[in-house]
């Protein structure tokens, strides 16, 4: 999505007149009793019940997490879109700091909550919740994915993000270099936890040469340990972009990472990373493709992790999520494909093709 909500108090401009609106319900929740504070956004369920995480986090105002809440509602409607998902986009956002906040009295009220919309929206994990959370929300909730094994559900989704952004830089070696091998190419990681570490071993293990950075040095020293051979190590990001000869670089931490001050110093001739929200502002795709870089778009490629909890609905099964993480692969080619077509940046390429998908279900509906 290269499109952001402006700012705070702009929300019901944005939800009812810009171009970054249009989303289906937004839902205002509060339990005083817990104190439970919530935003519940429905961006599109043409193609299915909006699903997306929860996020908890201490908001400054409410407005500033109703309209982080819709930013991240439609960001999930293209995700899943691209992903091939029978499921609309929504988000959640809990608003307080989960470490003081998070009781088990308010994630059941949370769930009582969600499952008020009678499956209009799905939830899981986001920033701030976790798969213990998502199984105390689903004591209240059906409509909960995310949950641990022994609940039903499918666990850590990190593997399946890591495989999906690894397809999309299989993909895109053979559109820039003509072969999907990472065989001798130099990737730089920038952030290996949960989805990093993961990356940094189907690299490996095809044998490309890694540098890696995080601020966590116990996790940069976990991936040294493990890969004493092809695996080096700078002091931060600001080093890592400007490493010679770097073939792909892959943000797996933060968003924003492609910015004004990034692009311009990036030595990679390829961005392809697990980050959501990679891109900084509006044009910062423009700034990549006039340099020559070829970016594959961050919610394409991250959507293995949503592909894993989209299957838990229906009884989890991990080598059928693998194997629709693997589309992600032809999915990236055909953006890059239909960016070269329409003379157009990917991540616009990748908008279109999800713009287009849901319009095409909003229409079916209609014409029943």
């Amino acid at each position: 999505m290269t499109d952001v909500i402006g700012a705070p108090a702009d929300v019901l401009h944005t939800l009812f007149q810009s171009d970054q609106g249009g989303h289906e319900q937004v839902v205002l929740c509060q339990d005083r009793a817990s104190g439970l504070k919530a935003v519940i956004a429905l961006h599109s369920t043409a193609l299915g019940p909006a699903l997306g995480g929860t996020r908890f986090y201490p908001y400054a105002t409410e407005a500033e997490a109703v309209a982080d809440a819709l930013n991240l509602a439609r960001g999930m409607s293209y995700k899943n879109a691209m992903a091939g998902l029978d499921h609309g986009g929504g988000k959640a956002v809990i608003i307080g700091d989960p470490e003081r906040d998070k009781t088990e009295e308010l994630l059941l009220a949370y769930g009582r909550m969600v499952a008020s919309l009678g499956g209009r929206y799905v939830t899981a994990c986001d920033v701030g919740t976790y798969v213990a959370d998502m199984n105390v929300v689903a004591r209240e909730c059906r409509w909960t994915t995310g949950r641990s094994p022994e609940n039903g559900g499918a666990g850590d989704s990190s593997v399946l993000t890591a495989f999906g952004v690894y397809q999309g830089m299989r993909a895109s070696a053979q559109h820039l270099w003509g072969d999907p091998t990472l065989r001798g190419r130099k990737v730089g990681v920038a952030g290996v936890g949960k989805v990093g570490h993961h990356l940094v071993k189907h690299l490996r293990d095809e044998g490309a040469e890694v540098v890696v950075t995080d601020v966590r040095t116990d996790a940069v020293q976990r991936i040294l340990d493990q890969y004493p051979v092809g695996v080096t190590a700078v002091a931060d990001t600001e080093q890592l972009i400007r490493v010679e000869g770097l073939d792909v670089y892959a943000p797996c931490a933060l968003g924003g990472a492609l910015n004004d001050d990034s692009v311009p110093v990036l030595t990679a001739t390829v961005v392809c990373g697990a980050a959501n929200n990679q891109l900084a502002h509006p044009g910062v795709e423009k700034d990549l493709a006039d340099r020559g870089i070829l970016y594959a778009p961050d919610y394409v490629v991250n959507a293995g992790g949503v592909i894993q909890v989209a299957d838990e609905l229906h009884g989890f099964d991990f080598d059928r999520c693998r194997a629709k993480a693997a589309k992600i692969f032809d999915t990236t080619l055909a953006i890059f494909a239909r960016a070269k077509e329409d003379g157009i940046p990917p991540a616009a390429a990748a908008d279109r093709i999800a713009e287009q998908r849901m319009a095409e279900a909003r229409a079916g509906h209609t014409a029943h």
